[in-house]
């Protein structure tokens, strides 16, 4: 039965006798669907499924417990009133049935019916009932619309960006329709208008001083029933408003609605044009000369962002040329280390590889755009560290002196960019002793009291970086941390030095400060907070030749670089594991399906249709069992796979500590043996894949 017969059908429950096989055929006969309850449960269940009526004889409530048809009756909703058609043998009166009244209250809209009855009597009735069912019906889809349409109302009254209220017009003392009282207000009014809770509220109490401007405007709409727009300041909240206005109909009603949007911007924008149009020639020549500037900063920005987009490029391939030279240093420095001048050569050439690795990872750092990753960071041992990177990069022509005190408190930074600045800093200095001279560098920790300057009030570790250079006049240090400022002849600099190091300093909390005079050199301090953490992490080391290797493993080499997949493979041979080698994932998940199997897969990670982290993938569901070694050329290994990885290029030992880290692991955390460089700096750089 469709829901719609449902909901006109009989209900007949007449338990005793043939009374409702007879009703039922009677109302069939008419037309009417019908169906007979053999219990009180049974009619509750298929009224919530719908009825149009109900057709009870008496004796079937007689004795009933009827408190949960009462309570059905009593929760119908507000638009249902469920007729009932009550069969009796005394009639309905009061005089005549003394239980009508129970019955009455009982189902509400009832309808007696003495019996014996004519057919004709109950059709009737049924029929009746039937069709105040279906006003119920419409009465019912009614609210429904109606509910829908306050929602809809209510959802773009709550929700719309504009302000919007409706007012209701007041006689007063001041005469008829004097004042008016805000009825309604939207989220959006308080916004706009920049005053809250206005419901309730008269203009007169809300602002005395502007009510009378604001009454005559709106009394004039009530009046003459003509929408208007306008603009006006509001003075008490200095906001200047775009409205318009429309009387709500009837006129009886004596309200007008309001729909507003705060303009005070704009407004502002044309005084400042107004004024930009007194001066316009001064004005069109500042604006030029400040496009030509902003266009100069824009090709400063192409081309360092170019640079960002090239390097994280270059590093992949450059570290894949890496990794097979520093695997050959090492298989060549164990078998000849016993030749002291093979031995100096073979351990110059790794330094140099070491530091080739340094300098990609700091071109990265410095394309690279992220969070600061701050800890407590050791900066005696990082100034110390970076003395030989200094040295080289300020040249011969310099004496550089490091002044650091051996108790310096940790201090809270990102040590990879807290490397970077020191470095921008002493290039810089460099740049300003074309002749040569002295470049300090002084760590000391410093005390700021309350009130002092250039940072908060706490304890803080300060960096001095000195030169004996030419110095900046007043106008050149004023603009000196400005972005893309430089002095520089075009080319020689990108201007973002000191706007990099002036930013670190805000971002940690501390202070960056320049003092320089013509002649006298320059001075730059760079404040850092000191860290709460009393551990410091402990500076890697360089790795052994040679280190543990493990027992020997079936290993299932796989990279698509032929030199680097043959170096890696003799450094494991060298290890004593037995390799098979793939140049590509799909050759991989080939062998893998052959008999036999493999400890542990090292794959390459950045492939040709098939990347490292998807071959692991598809490996683990082939054998579970063997974990994966993923090698990649972005520098750092820090790629978000959830496997362990190993950064080229790497060291032997390097490797050999990875696989056994993996193959105990079973695949667990990340290897992260990134190979040390020297000089050995705290917490190697890493690169976004």
């Amino acid at each position: 039965m469709t829901a719609g017969a449902l909901s006109e059908r009989a209900l007949v429950l007449a338990p005793r006798g043939r009374d409702a096989g007879v009703a039922v055929a009677m109302l069939a006969e008419a037309g009417l669907a019908a169906e007979p309850c053999a219990t009180l449960p049974a009619l509750l269940a298929a009224l919530a499924a719908g009825a149009g009526f109900v057709v009870v004889t008496e004796e079937a409530i007689a004795t009933a417990d009827l408190r949960p048809l009462s309570s059905w009756v009593r929760a119908q909703e507000e638009w249902s009133d469920l007729p009932f058609i009550l069969l009796t043998r005394r009639g309905g009166g009061l005089e005549r049935n003394p239980a009508a009244a129970r019955h009455l209250d009982l189902l509400g809209n009832v309808t007696f019916l003495e019996r014996p009855f004519h057919p004709t009597t109950l059709i009737s009735l049924a029929r009746a009932a039937i069709r105040a069912r279906r006003r119920q019906y419409d009465a019912r889809a009614r609210l429904i619309a109606l509910r829908e349409s306050e929602a809809r109302f209510r959802t773009l009254f709550d929700t719309m960006d504009e302000g919007f209220c409706v007012i209701e017009f007041l006689d007063g003392p001041h005469g008829p329709m004097s004042d008016y009282i805000h009825v309604q207000a939207n989220p959006a009014y308080t916004r706009h208008a920049g005053i809250p809770n206005v419901v309730g509220q008269k203009v007169r109490e809300m602002v005395p001083d502007e009510a009378e401007g604001w009454i005559a405007l709106y009394r004039d709409v009530l009046v003459r029933g003509e929408p208007i727009r306008f603009e006006r300041e509001l003075v008490a909240t200095r906001r200047h408003l775009e409205l318009a206005a429309f009387r709500v109909e009837p006129t009886s009603r004596r309200e007008v609605a309001v729909i507003f949007q705060d303009v005070t911007e704009r407004k502002r924008a044309e005084i400042a044009l107004r004024e930009l149009n007194d001066t316009l020639e001064r004005r069109i020549a500042d604006a030029l000369g400040a496009r030509e500037a902003a266009l100069a900063q824009l090709h400063e920005a192409q081309k360092l962002e170019t640079i960002g987009q090239l390097t994280g490029g270059v590093a992949h391939d450059f570290n894949n040329l890496l990794t097979p030279i520093t695997g050959a240093l090492d298989l060549l420095e164990r078998r000849y280390g016993g030749d002291a001048r093979a031995a100096r050569l073979i351990d110059g050439a790794l330094q140099s590889a070491g530091r080739a690795k340094t300098l990609v990872q700091r071109l990265l750092q410095f394309a690279r755009r992220q969070a600061l990753e701050t800890r407590a960071v050791p900066v005696g041992a990082l100034v110390s560290g970076m003395h030989d990177l200094i040295a080289s990069s300020i040249g011969g022509l310099i004496e550089l002196r490091l002044e650091v005190p051996a108790d310096l408190p940790p201090a809270l930074a990102d040590a990879n960019q807290l490397e970077l600045a020191i470095l921008n800093l002493c290039v810089n200095a460099r740049d300003a002793m074309p002749e040569g001279g002295l470049l300090t560098v002084a760590v000391e920790p410093v005390q700021i009291a309350a009130g002092g300057t250039p940072a908060a009030p706490g304890a803080y570790v300060r960096i001095a970086v000195i030169d004996t250079g030419a110095g900046m006049d007043e106008a050149t240090l004023a603009r000196a941390i400005e972005p893309f400022y430089s002095t520089k002849e075009r080319g020689k600099g990108t201007g973002l030095g000191l706007s990099m190091v002036h930013g670190l300093a805000a971002q940690l909390g501390g202070a960056f400060v320049l003092t320089s005079r013509p002649g006298a050199g320059t001075r730059a301090d760079l404040y850092l907070p000191v860290a709460a953490a009393t551990t410091i992490a402990a500076p890697e080391r360089r790795a052994a030749a040679g280190g543990a290797a493990g027992r020997p493993l079936s290993i299932l080499l796989v990279d698509d670089e032929d030199l680097v997949r043959t170096g890696t493979a003799e450094m494991l041979r060298d290890l004593g594991h037995r390799v098979v080698e793939a140049g590509s994932g799909a050759e991989a998940l080939a062998l893998l399906e052959r008999p036999g199997g493999f400890d542990v897969i090292v794959s390459d990670y950045m492939m040709p249709r098939m990347n490292g982290a998807q071959l692991a993938e598809a490996a683990r569901r082939r054998r579970p069992d063997c974990p994966v070694l993923v090698i990649t050329g972005y520098a750092g290994g820090d790629l978000s796979l959830g496997l362990p990885q190993l950064a080229k290029p790497f060291r032997q030992a390097d490797l050999a500590a990875a696989l056994v880290a993996v193959h105990e692991g079973r695949g667990g955390a990340a290897a992260d043996a990134a190979p040390a460089t020297t000089p050995v700096l705290p917490d190697a750089d890493r690169a976004l894949p």
